[in-house]
This record gives C-alpha cells, sequence and structure tokens, in this order.
C-alpha cells in the first residue's frame, strides 16, 4: 500500500483481509463489522467537512469516536450493548492499523485508550461504576439447582478407595 494515511485502503483491508481470511469471521459478523463503518465514516467526513473518500486515518479521533459513540446513544437510539459493539469494532480497526503501520502507532493507542486511562471505556460517561452498582445477590431457580448437584456426593461405586 503506498498511501497509509486515507482511511479507505486500511477500511478495504480490514473488511476483505483481515475479518475474512486472518481471522475468518461469521458472514454476519463480517456484516456487522461493515455496518459499524458505514456508520462511523460519514459521521467522521460530516465533522471534518470532507467527503468519505477524502478521510485520513488521523481525522477519526478519538473526540470523534466519542461523538459517534454519544449520536448513537441519543439519536439512534442504540442500547449499551450495540455501542459497545460498535466500540468494539473501532478498537480492532485501531489496532489492525497500528500493527501494519508505525506511523499510526500512537493514534491507534489513542483511539483504544492504551495512551489515556478511561479514554475511550466500554461504560459511557454518567453511568455508575461497577463498585456503586447494586449487586445482585440471589441464585436463580436453575442455578440454584445446579450448584446443589454439584456439591452432592457421588455415589459409593465411582469413587476411589484407598
Amino acid at each position: 500500500m503506498t498511501n497509509t494515511t486515507k482511511c479507505g485502503p486500511w477500511i478495504r483491508r480490514f473488511l476483505l483481509e483481515h475479518l475474512v481470511h486472518e481471522r475468518n469471521l461469521a458472514r454476519n459478523t463480517q456484516r456487522s463489522y461493515r455496518d459499524t463503518l458505514a456508520l462511523l465514516m460519514p459521521f467522521i467526513a460530516g465533522r471534518a467537512n470532507k467527503p468519505i473518500d477524502q478521510l485520513d486515518v488521523d481525522h477519526v479521533s478519538a473526540e470523534g469516536v466519542r461523538a459517534f459513540l454519544q449520536h448513537l446513544e441519543q439519536a439512534r437510539r442504540c442500547s449499551l450493548t450495540t455501542r459497545n459493539q460498535r466500540l468494539a469494532v473501532i478498537h480492532a480497526l485501531a489496532r489492525f492499523i497500528g500493527e501494519r503501520s508505525p506511523e499510526h502507532i500512537e493514534w491507534s493507542g489513542q483511539i483504544e485508550g492504551r495512551e489515556k486511562p478511561n479514554a475511550l471505556a466500554l461504560r459511557p460517561t454518567g453511568w455508575p461504576s461497577a463498585r456503586t452498582r447494586r449487586t445482585i445477590s440471589y441464585l436463580t431457580w436453575m442455578r440454584s439447582r445446579l450448584s446443589k448437584k454439584s456439591h452432592e456426593p457421588k455415589s459409593g461405586s465411582a469413587t476411589r478407595s484407598g
């Protein structure tokens, strides 16, 4: 690849080479990754006031990704699970580019959140942390039955003597 600054060739390689041949992901997963990028790129292009085919890798900033995730939650009414899945796709793309292009290692770290703690966390801001959320302290009926069965002594014929 001659031009390593444009997003288009990277996304093409990510979708056609990495997901299909290297990772061997299921077709539905590949489509989900494609759909995420089909939502992300027009959003970033709109923020940068550039056509999609002229976007550079650096146009996809941590701030832009954060704005995109907010857009998913507020305008598109996506659930937290969908938001996190979209973020995981963006992290995978950033990792893919960072591993293959040394000049984008710092950018990849910013997108993946390695540069700053909580840069792009899977939990959106404003959500309670794991420490403040109420924990569920009961077992469902099925889990309690399975737990009891796992602690029951085995029959005498199956145990070792001696």
